[in-house]
């Protein structure tokens, strides 16, 4: 499913531009931050800028990213900001060849234990966040029996409730109800699987 705003990722070059485990970090913390530098993204990725910076212009380099303007500094330090609202990946993209097949595998891999990770980090720090926000968290597991036809119908339900809560959330921020927003992640997996 691709939302308009995303970018479809459709070839080898650009999936594996993307399938890198420090770009696909710098591509989330951009896509959080808005823009940002090479100096700010590597202080939240600890790594060097200059290192920072050739994996941006990696990005650039497929579109993913792209210079945005100066918001604050005297100027030297080029900003980058996310090409699109979001990327989107499709199977039906990558299953022609066994090398196509396992590069978008690779990413899909990549971006199951990122979100793990992210999560983990959660876990691990859910007292500091205090009792409303781990209320408001949820932490749930639903088996079906459906046919392909009736996941896709579910997946693209799911995906236009969570667009439609993100859109009323950046109206409310954007109109100045900036107190107590904090980011959040929603990941959900609709896949088969036998017993």
């Amino acid at each position: 499913m691709t939302h308009k705003g995303d970018r479809r990722v459709a070839d080898m070059g650009t999936l594996k531009a993307i399938a890198h485990p420090l770009r696909m970090q710098l591509y989330r913390a951009l896509h959080v931050a808005g823009a940002a530098t090479a100096s700010q993204l590597g202080e939240q990725v600890d790594e060097a800028p200059s290192l920072v910076s050739y994996h941006l212009r990696k990005l650039a380099e497929h579109g993913l990213i792209e210079e945005a303007e100066p918001r604050s500094g005297d100027g030297r330090e080029r900003w980058w900001q996310p090409a699109s609202e979001g990327l989107s990946v499709h199977d039906e993209d990558f299953r022609s060849a066994p090398e196509t097949s396992a590069a978008h595998t690779a990413f899909a891999r990549l971006l199951v234990d990122q979100r793990a990770d992210l999560y983990r980090r959660y876990l691990d720090e859910r007292q500091a966040w205090g009792a409303e926000w781990t209320g408001a968290s949820s932490d749930s597991e639903s088996t079906l029996r459906l046919t392909p036809d009736e996941l896709a119908e579910l997946n693209e339900e799911l995906l236009t409730v969570i667009r439609k809560h993100d859109e009323k959330g950046r109206e409310r921020e954007a109109a100045g109800g900036t107190e107590g927003r904090e980011n959040v992640a929603v990941h959900l997996y609709g896949f088969p699987f036998r017993v």
